[in-house]
């Protein structure tokens, strides 16, 4: 027991600008199909996070592919990665839910992914990993492993 409260709840769903029509759009972390703008039906960028209670509904049970981010606030090179992770979810909005998942408010999840070091980036389609980039990268690689991650996996 580390004496310190539980995370707080983390919101039902996230306010998300369409990157076309700049409509507000509420997405909830643990939605089904494709999140799309309610006026113009453009597919959003899907940027959430999961913590150990919530794994499972928002990461494994995911009917897009998911990139987790496992990361900490005091982690230097996780700052790096952050941007990267971003910019997947809007420029594979609608092939991809991005998820991030803070190692000290969730060891459960970090466990049962096996990570030794953060950053950790992880892939998982249909529960189960497909990727995995351990460490740093600049933003241009990152999605460009995650790119080719999807298609390598491609049902």
């Amino acid at each position: 027991m580390s004496g310190k409260p539980p995370p707080a709840e983390r919101p039902v769903a996230e306010i998300v600008v369409c990157p076309n029509c700049g409509k507000r759009n509420r997405v909830p972390a643990t939605a089904t199909g494709v999140p799309r703008c309610a006026a113009c039906h453009t597919p959003l960028p899907w940027l959430t996070a999961a913590g150990d209670a919530d794994f499972d509904r928002v990461v494994t049970a995911s009917s897009l592919p998911v990139l987790v981010d496992l990361w900490a606030p005091w982690c230097g090179p996780c700052r790096i990665i952050a941007p990267g992770v971003e910019q997947a979810a809007e420029r594979l909005a609608g092939r991809l839910k991005a998820v991030k998942v803070n190692v000290d408010e969730a060891p459960r999840a970090a466990e049962r992914l096996g990570v030794q070091g953060i950053p950790t980036v992880v892939v998982m389609r249909g529960g189960r990993e497909i990727a995995r980039q351990v460490g740093a990268v600049p933003p241009p690689a990152l999605i460009r492993w995650t790119e080719e991650a999807l298609a390598g996996s491609a049902d």
